[in-house]
């Protein structure tokens, strides 16, 4: 028994230092942890449980009988976040430069799979060259057993991966499939096909920052939810990103203990709309101070600034915020907010998470590039979210609500809950101007005609009444009272309950 328990601990020993000291030190040098480093910051204190530490490699082939580490590049297991379960793995770029084995595979799909079954999510530390050369297809059937795990807690359980290095080829298919993606600048990237073979291919010279570094996935592709400074930032902001999430579709997110009334009121809010309607203000004033404390976790900062969504607390309840940015395209709905947004809302939606929506939309964007990109299909995905969604659903209009886009935007139609407006509130099929200048273009040039009749519709429309006499807006509210109302309507909804007609699935417009 002695000899075994001795092999045991060498084992474990040579697990633990994975590519060796040297490999470590490189590590360090870029300015990176370890893999082990990242789940001691990502992980409460001694609460890691690893599973497979001793498992190996079983290729033969070019030479690879004769290196063989414990944990085959990937470290996995479970332990907690603020003492909630989560399930981990983090992969070892000093072993084999982090790519995926088959056996790699196998430890990656045997947590996702006990994850699935006791309804824990999963976190992914992604830091992996891609595919192990040397197994050729046993690799890339590992990779396709992932993804079937991906595809199937989709909607179960919540799954995050953290890009930390490189990710490259098959490898960036399975952190595409999860719910949300964090990079680490400079550090960390994301491409189907490297520098190397564009250059071979198209001929054009392009470096890993430009091709897929962080700063191009969270402004440019929308690939990544958001990217830090570095491994230790993002690590920590992932446990603060966690505590908003519930552990499956079967619970309800954690309610966390606050100090800051419900009945709060903010009479700050009361001027925050300019007297002219036509001048922007920043909606972010606005989440900031109706939500517990103000804390809120934006999803997409730098990527269709003119929607902002993300995660905050009301009455320690986390709830999904949605916004339009008065101060980006003056808050107009097009192709990549429109796809931002719908996700997102999707996403409340399967975790029970209750969403706010805050309006503010002149319209859909105009323009040759919009129409010809798809505008109509991709606004329709934003539509076909807040449609289906069954969660709560509060929606506060603050000023305008044009056209379509007031349709789209959690309107009383689409099944809202509770729809308030501010007395700012214009709700119309488009702004006075415009409506004029369309229904009396026969009166030609006579300019005085044309402003009575802009005074006119405006008196009829640059308000909520119309709206509210027909019951499409359930309250006008004072803007300090916003919190407190919609606080009330959280919690007078929080057992609701909606039957939807039987389906396999739904098929939205992709």
């Amino acid at each position: 028994m002695y000899d075994i328990l001795k092999k045991l601990e060498e084992k474990r020993t040579s697990a633990k230092l994975g590519g060796g000291l040297k490999r470590i030190e490189a590590q360090h040098q870029k300015g990176k942890l370890t893999a082990r480093e990242r789940l001691d910051v990502l992980l409460d204190p001694g609460s890691f449980e690893e599973w497979d530490m001793l498992v190996e490699h079983r290729c033969h082939d070019f030479g690879m009988e004769k290196t063989k580490i414990p944990g085959d590049g990937v470290i996995t297991g479970y332990g907690t976040i603020e003492g909630r379960m989560v399930f981990v793995f983090s992969q070892d770029f000093t072993v084999f430069g982090g790519s995926l084995s088959e056996t790699h595979a196998e430890k990656i799909v045997k947590i996702m799979d006990k994850a699935l079954q006791v309804g824990a999510p999963v976190i992914g530390l992604n830091d992996s060259g891609g595919a192990r050369i040397q197994e050729g297809v046993e690799s890339l059937a590992g990779y396709a057993a992932v993804f079937q795990r991906n595809v199937d807690a989709s909607g179960v359980i919540p799954q995050i991966s953290v890009i930390m290095g490189p990710c490259a080829g098959g490898a960036v298919y399975s952190p595409a499939m999860t719910d949300f993606i964090f990079m680490v600048k400079d550090s960390s990237y994301m491409f189907v096909t490297g520098p190397d073979v564009v250059k071979t291919v198209t001929h054009e010279s392009v470096t890993h920052e430009r091709l897929g570094g962080a700063k191009v996935h969270t402004s440019k592709s929308s690939i990544a939810d958001a990217a830090f400074e570095n491994d230790v930032e993002t690590l920590l902001e992932i446990r603060r990103f966690f505590n908003f999430l519930p552990l499956s579709n079967r619970e309800t997110s954690p309610i966390t203990p606050t100090s800051d009334p419900a009945d709060r009121k903010i009479p700050s809010l009361d001027k925050l709309i300019p007297p002219n309607s036509s001048e922007g203000y920043d909606m972010k004033d606005l989440i900031y101070q109706v939500v517990d404390e103000g804390d809120f976790f934006e999803i997409q900062p730098t990527f269709a600034a003119n929607i902002i969504i993300g995660f905050a607390r009301l009455e320690g309840q986390t709830v999904g915020i949605v916004a339009n940015q008065p101060l980006v395209l003056a808050g107009c709905l097009d192709i990549d907010s429109a796809r931002k947004a719908a996700r997102f809302v999707r996403f409340c939606d399967c975790f029970n998470i209750p969403l706010v929506t805050f309006v503010d939309v002149p319209g859909f964007l105009p323009g040759i590039s919009q129409e010809h990109g798809g505008i109509i299909k991709h606004g329709a995905k934003l539509l076909f979210a807040f449609a289906e969604a069954t969660v709560p659903k509060v929606t506060v209009i603050t000023r305008k609500a044009y056209g379509g886009a007031y349709d789209v935007m959690s309107s009383k139609h689409l099944q809202g809950d509770v729809n308030y407006a501010w007395p700012s509130a214009e709700i119309a099929v488009m702004g006075p101007k415009g409506a004029i200048e369309i229904m009396f273009r026969k009166e030609g040039g006579d300019k005085k005609k044309l402003e009575h009749y802009v005074e006119e519709y405006r008196e009829k429309f640059a308000n909520p009444l119309v709206a509210a006499s027909r019951g499409y807006i359930d309250d006008i509210i004072i803007p300090q009272e916003t919190r407190m109302r919609i606080c009330r309507s959280l919690k007078m909804l929080k057992n609701k309950s909606l039957e939807k007609i039987w389906k396999k699935h739904n098929n939205i417009p992709l």
